[in-house]
């Protein structure tokens, strides 16, 4: 079984996400369940209602899993195992006030030492602690794993000291939670980002301390780097998967884009169902990837084109494929959802109301409207008064443009200008001819606004 293990402190991330869908795609290929397991141990951080955030969000990319559990739900099995631990003499009790512990750290600072828990200060401060965490034993042995991306990783044994598994409050610790209930739930594959890779040794400490020898498979994800080349944070709007999602860029672009992302793939336009045949986690390169806005964008345009007419129009608020139709002759200079959505709505939009708020801008287009202003609205009379006298939802554009001249008496740029902006609300884009068979269907709402 292969597992998704969020936790529900904050908004989902790309780097999330990432693991998300390579966790799935793995799961799928090996015909092996998908668990969704609720990493809510840290219940000072826990955010009310962040889980159904993740599970919306996985919904709205097609991953789908076949079980959820909260990792608090496993609370007492933690526990109990913790006691068998102690019992056997690989854990123990540590009574080490936070203060003293301070002053250890304070010490190794001023040696230019890294600091290193001793356990012979276990029970120094027994007798004013009356509330201590228990500890798992340090390893004596190197411990050692293969990564499917990264190779064989070794860890000395001076490396991994006696770490916390139990809190004082009796909640357990992430690396205890994490590795017990990946026994518990018979997980054999994991995969996560590369800043897991100093807690695997430690669960597999905890695994080999319980006698669990089922061999599992690990493979850590480089990290993201933002578009400078440095680690992606919080503050980088791309690391948002709602930031994506609000900005217009579909989610099985998205999704193609996280797979692509420092991967070997056979074509660079696909589906999440097509990675099912193909994916190989071992191809994911050990270099950590940068996000590349703008490659995200050509993949939106893709994933546009392969929309339906009537699924992009219902996308963008509109019931009539032909809506749609128009909608794809933008995609040469809009890429997002939000971008074509504005193109459209444009071309409905209430022109004076266009007129109005380009005369508060200063930038080249509104600069060329409000310079056609007069011709806009002599243009619009005569097109108006054309429309009372005829039908123009089957002409031919040459047809429709030449009444237009006669009856307008504009001519050049003082006709073609202002016929575009009252036709799509703006004096740039695709040929008037290419739009002109679906706008001539909207004529009357669109010259009346």
């Amino acid at each position: 079984m292969l597992r998704f293990a969020p936790s529900p402190t904050g908004d989902m991330h790309t780097g999330n996400l990432r693991a998300a869908v390579f966790n799935y795609i793995l799961a799928k290929q090996r015909n092996e369940k998908f668990l969704l397991r609720i990493e809510d141990t840290d219940t000072a951080r826990n955010i009310e209602g962040k889980d159904k955030d993740i599970m919306f969000l996985l919904s709205l990319f097609g991953i789908t899993w076949d079980n959820l559990v909260y990792q608090s739900h496993n609370f007492e099995r933690h526990r109990q195992l913790a006691e068998y631990l102690i019992k056997q003499g690989n854990a123990f009790y540590c009574y080490c006030t936070k203060e003293f512990l301070d002053s250890k750290r304070e010490i190794a600072k001023a040696n230019h030492q890294a600091f290193r828990y001793d356990d012979s200060w276990a029970e120094l401060q027994k007798d004013k602690n009356p509330h201590p965490v228990v500890r798992l034993k340090a390893p004596k042995e190197q411990m050692q794993f293969h990564d499917e991306i990264k190779g064989d990783i070794v860890f000395a044994p001076n490396e991994i000291d006696s770490f916390i598994i139990l809190k004082e409050d009796g909640i357990p610790t992430y690396n205890f939670a994490c590795a017990v209930d990946d026994m518990l739930y018979d997980i054999d594959f994991i995969v996560r980002g590369e800043d897991h890779v100093s807690n695997t040794p430690k669960q597999m400490l905890i695994h080999h301390y319980l006698n669990y020898e089922k061999t599992i498979k690990f493979a850590h994800l480089p990290i993201i780097l933002n578009e400078e080349g440095k680690k992606m944070s919080k503050r980088d709007n791309a690391s948002s998967v709602q930031w994506l999602l609000d900005c217009g860029f579909l989610p099985q672009a998205i999704v193609n884009y996280l797979v692509l992302m420092g991967n070997k793939t056979p074509c660079e336009v696909f589906s999440l169902k097509d990675t099912f045949e193909w994916f190989d986690i071992t191809k994911v390169a050990k270099a950590p990837a940068r996000f590349d806005i703008d490659k995200l964008k050509f993949l939106n345009r893709e994933h546009f084109k392969k929309l339906s007419e009537q699924d992009l129009a219902v996308l963008l608020g509109y019931k009539d494929s032909t809506i749609g139709a128009l909608a794809k002759l933008y995609l040469q200079e809009a890429s997002t959802l939000n971008e074509i959505r504005e193109k459209v709505d444009c071309i409905f939009a209430k022109k004076a109301l266009l007129l109005e708020q380009n005369m508060e801008s200063k930038n080249q287009e509104a600069q060329e409207i409000l310079e056609f202003k007069d011709a806009i609205n002599t243009l619009q009379l005569a097109l108006l008064s054309l429309l009372k006298e005829q039908d123009f939802k089957r002409a031919e554009f040459d047809a429709f443009k030449t009444q237009a001249m006669q009856v307008s008496g504009l001519k050049g740029k003082h006709f073609f200008k202002p016929l575009r902006f009252l036709l799509t609300g703006h004096t740039h884009g695709p040929e008037l001819s290419d739009l002109f068979p679906y706008l001539r269907l909207y004529l009357d709402d669109i010259l009346r606004n």
